[in-house]
């Protein structure tokens, strides 16, 4: 099966079933589809075996958020959104550069604190919660150019 039928494929079994992330891996090429918002799915395609052949500077990830460059960074779970830790300064601010283990924010849950990764690369272009907001499952919390 192809690749693009297999993402497809992968993209239904999401929508039938309701599943917010799911990953497949197959010898070596591994598949992460992640729901972002009611209207998109990130993908994630990774081939460790091609990499060392790619020229210097590029990605072994393609992502896509239907033909948007823009994609957002989303509540992994309830709570309160917090920009930084106490008395400090905020993890990011607009214009800033993100890669995929750059922490973005701190969400309060029963008393725990929680860093949040972008797990995405690129700009952060818009801040959608204000700081110490209540914040839902899957609540868009920051938009990213993407485009790179």
């Amino acid at each position: 099966m192809e690749l693009i039928e297999k993402v497809k494929n992968l993209i239904s079994l999401m929508n039938e079933n309701g599943l917010a992330e799911i990953e497949v891996e197959e010898k070596s090429t591994k598949i992460r589809l992640k729901r972002n918002s009611v209207d998109s799915i990130q993908t994630s395609i990774q081939f460790p075996d091609v990499q060392s052949s790619l020229p210097e500077g590029a990605t072994k990830y393609i992502t896509s958020n239907n033909e948007s460059s823009v994609s957002e960074i989303v509540a992994p779970m309830v709570g309160t959104f917090y920009t930084s830790a106490p008395a400090a300064d905020p993890y990011v601010a607009v214009g800033d550069e993100v890669g995929e283990e750059t922490v973005v924010c701190i969400i309060e849950a029963m008393k725990i604190m929680n860093e949040v990764k972008a797990e995405i690369k690129g700009k952060i272009v818009e801040i959608l919660v204000d700081n110490g907001t209540a914040v839902e499952y899957g609540q868009p919390l920051f938009s990213v150019d993407t485009s790179g």
